[in-house]
């Protein structure tokens, strides 16, 4: 009877293992087939390829390979002006639905109050706001300029973390991470449960009212794949974001030398995400 039983435990044991296996293959390999389809990288089907002698044509062609890339941006608080043209750009060359609180990425203003009389701390109240995502700009603050101690503009977008909770919360593999470190969405696969969406700590990411499926910035991947900047980066006046490709000792020199020069942060460094965003002149208000 003993034998039995531990025959039937190892049984279920292996099957376990087995069913683990199959579900972790069903969830990612419709991302990873996906990623190799939008870069040119999947193989013909049988049936598709010319099996002449000398010919390559059933050959995957790309242009861009992934592995041979890997972005970063640091975002300068000083430097934003809450123009609200990174905001713009972006809506228009990612075709962001036009309606009000849809954004990929947007700013907010940070108006830190001056402490009231006798008040033990050395700041006041803090007030954020972001009208229309900042693409129209700021109104004059409704706050006494006197009593205004600090006020500060802060760009915000997905910060692509190395360890994203957005991931590891997608149930069927919508959510990944290209080998060039940009943390993408799949709306072929996206289901729409926004599981996703709640799990983001930094509220990056919505679902979009027409298509049913989770969105957010992708650091205008299209455009990287054709060796250009994200259309934020190119439009900033004021030269507040800068982007860089890590494996690029060319395009990653201003990054690095910005970072050796100034103190990065990132936005709630106590979750463990390594977001590969990065802000110099960070408030410790900002959250």
């Amino acid at each position: 009877m003993k034998a039995l039983m531990q025959n039937r435990r190892q049984a279920l044991q292996a099957m376990g293992k087995a069913i683990g296996g199959f579900c972790t293959l069903m969830v990612f390999q419709p991302a990873q087939a996906a990623f190799a389809q939008l870069l040119g990288l999947a193989t013909p089907s049988p049936d598709k390829t010319n099996s002449a002698a000398g010919s390559d044509k059933s050959k995957p062609t790309a242009k861009y390979d992934p592995a041979a890339h890997y972005y970063t941006m640091v975002i300068d608080v000083d430097k934003c002006i809450g123009c609200g043209l990174c905001a713009s750009a972006c809506k228009q060359e990612n075709k962001v639905i036009a309606e009000p609180f849809y954004f990929r990425t947007w700013i907010e203003r940070y108006i830190i109050k001056k402490p009231g009389p006798g008040a033990s701390e050395a700041r006041g109240e803090t007030l954020v706001d972001s009208p229309n995502g900042g693409i129209d700009g700021f109104p004059q603050p409704k706050v006494p300029k006197d009593d205004i101690l600090k006020s500060f503009f802060v760009p915000k977008l997905c910060n692509h973390c190395n360890d994203s909770p957005c991931i590891q919360a997608c149930p069927v593999g919508a959510t990944f991470e290209s080998p060039d470190g940009v943390v993408l969405v799949d709306p072929k696969y996206c289901i729409g449960c926004g599981f996703c969406i709640q799990a983001c700590p930094y509220g990056c990411r919505f679902l979009n009212p027409i298509t049913r499926t989770a969105e957010k910035c992708t650091f205008c991947y299209h455009r990287l794949t054709q060796g250009l900047r994200p259309a934020c980066v190119e439009v900033c006046p004021t030269g507040a974001r800068l982007f860089g490709d890590m494996k690029d000792p060319a395009s990653a020199e201003p990054v690095r030398r910005f970072v050796q020069e100034n103190k990065v942060q990132v936005l709630k460094p106590h979750l463990g995400t390594h977001p590969k965003l990065l802000y110099a002149g960070l408030d410790k208000e900002v959250r």
